[in-house]
């Protein structure tokens, strides 16, 4: 082996350790994290899909937590609520796509906090291109309080307000005009056009909350859009209603149908080819996990 020449390899943008530093850019109010589209990420047409985007906005917001209140091994919970036992949940989402990233791209994600209401907060989201500064996709959210141990919703304590309340920005990533507050209307047996059964989570959907975790929804909705839609429409816009935890037992269905509503102009004011309406629900009792809204645009042909 002595006599085997070693092969250096030039550093490139592949390798580069800055694809995952975090950082704050405007203060402690902004935190920008830079990844990296891997080949495992992307879809069909070789590009990111909506539930690897989600996970790179759910790590984002959990990496600026960890780096202020010092969470390494937690979801970027305070130290109040550590000592109270909350942990945060997603109550709605909402996300509109410009253009989407594919492998190799390097993409960075910008997150804040703000208040929604008495006892809510609000987590916004722009990612851009990294390179080019084009910003490619927006998010907005809105988080409750849970019990670990009871899985009880809780008010904000007052200790837990004021550890939010230094890092609060009040900043819009969806404007407000374009914010969808609209109840998401119900789908039924009724009114859907098409159905799946049998879906469960597995094992390694469920997070250290004890629960499947957000973004594996997105998974589960996409699976009743028919495949039509999917190879030949690009998902532009998506409203996620979390009503309820999905645990390891549970088996789900998954019912879309056509809807005519549409909020805003969401995307460089070009209204959505399709729009749809989706309910994930458990499949013994019927009881309600998640309701949804989905807008599509044509593919280009160079798409």
């Amino acid at each position: 082996m002595e006599n085997v020449p070693l092969i250096h390899h030039a550093p490139d943008k592949l390798a580069n350790e800055r694809t995952f530093r975090g950082k704050f850019v405007e203060d402690t109010l902004v935190y920008r994290q830079i990844f990296l589209v891997g080949s495992y990420q992307t879809g069909s047409d070789k590009t990111i899909t909506m539930e690897a985007l989600m996970n790179f906005l759910q790590e984002t917001a959990i990496r600026q937590g960890s780096s202020i209140w010092g969470s390494q091994n937690d979801f970027g919970e305070t130290r109040e609520m550590k000592l109270r036992k909350l942990i945060w949940i997603v109550t709605r989402i909402q996300v509109q796509v410009q253009r989407y990233s594919k492998r190799g791209d390097e993409i960075e994600v910008d997150t804040w906090f703000d208040t929604a209401g008495k006892n809510l907060t609000r987590i916004n989201w722009i990612i851009r291109d990294h390179y080019t500064k084009e910003i490619i996709a927006k998010a907005t959210s809105t988080w409750a309080f849970m019990n670990r141990e009871t899985r009880r919703l809780s008010k904000i304590p007052d200790e837990v307000r004021q550890e939010l309340n230094p890092f609060c920005f009040n900043r819009h990533a969806i404007s407000s005009e374009e914010i969808d507050h609209q109840k998401i209307p119900k789908v039924t047996d009724a009114n859907a056009e098409t159905f799946r059964y049998g879906m469960a989570p597995t094992w390694n959907d469920i997070d250290a909350n004890q629960h499947v975790n957000n973004s594996k929804y997105i998974r589960w909705i996409l699976e009743s859009v028919t495949r039509e839609v999917l190879e030949n429409y690009k998902l532009t816009s998506m409203t996620i209603e979390f009503r309820r935890e999905c645990r390891h037992s549970d088996v789900l269905e998954s019912l879309t149908c056509s809807s005519s509503t549409v909020v805003g102009d969401s995307n460089n004011n070009r209204k959505p080819d399709l729009q749809y309406i989706h309910l994930l629900r458990l499949q013994d009792s019927k009881a309600e996990l998640v309701r949804a809204k989905t807008e599509w645009h044509l593919k280009q042909k160079n798409q």
